[in-house]
């Protein structure tokens, strides 16, 4: 008597599934983060270097804050809100 089996080969069904979660997991070890910054941001990031001129003017700002002198006028910041919500629109 002859009794044909299962083909051994493939005696596990769930094998591919196995395999596969395996070569997931693989690659998820394997990714790396990159970055690349193109010529154009690098170029922005050269000219957005702050003019000598503003920063001195900012520390003369900050000295002016930090030993009470420097005064706000309230009807200037308000006129000056006006006009920039009035150019927004």
């Amino acid at each position: 008597m002859k009794i044909n089996g299962t083909n051994q080969t493939n005696f596990n069904p769930y094998q591919k599934q196995l395999q596969k979660q395996a070569e997931v997991k693989k690659e998820l070890t394997n990714k790396e983060d990159k970055i690349q910054i193109s010529s154009q941001a690098k170029q922005l990031q050269e000219t957005a270097k702050p003019d000598p001129a503003r920063q001195q003017r900012v520390q003369e700002i900050k000295q002016a804050v930090e030993s009470g002198e420097y005064n706000i006028d309230p009807k200037q910041t308000a006129k000056k809100m006006i006009e920039f919500w009035n150019n927004q629109g």
